[in-house]
C-alpha cells in the first residue's frame, strides 16, 4: 500500500511540475517567430513538459530499502 501511495505523490509532484516548467519556458523562451513546432504554442509547451516530467517522474524509484533487504535474505 505505501508503494501505492508514493507512486501517486511522485506524479502528483511531477506532473503539476513538469507544466509549470513548461509553461515558463515558452513565456521566458519561447519561440517569437511561431514557426518552432513546441514553442510557439503555450498549450504545447505546457503539454510537452508534463509528458517530460512525467517521463522523469516514472524513473523515480520508489522502493523501501528495507523490502530490498528483506528480498536478498
Amino acid at each position: 500500500m505505501k508503494k501505492i501511495n508514493k507512486t501517486i505523490l511522485k506524479y502528483s509532484i511531477g506532473l503539476p511540475l513538469g507544466a509549470l516548467l513548461g509553461y515558463l519556458y515558452y513565456y521566458f523562451i519561447g519561440c517569437a517567430s511561431g514557426t518552432c513546432p513546441i514553442t510557439s504554442s503555450p498549450l504545447w509547451s505546457t503539454l510537452y513538459g508534463t509528458v517530460f516530467m512525467g517521463a522523469l517522474a516514472g524513473l523515480i524509484n520508489t522502493k523501501d530499502k528495507k523490502e530490498d533487504k528483506e528480498k536478498q535474505k
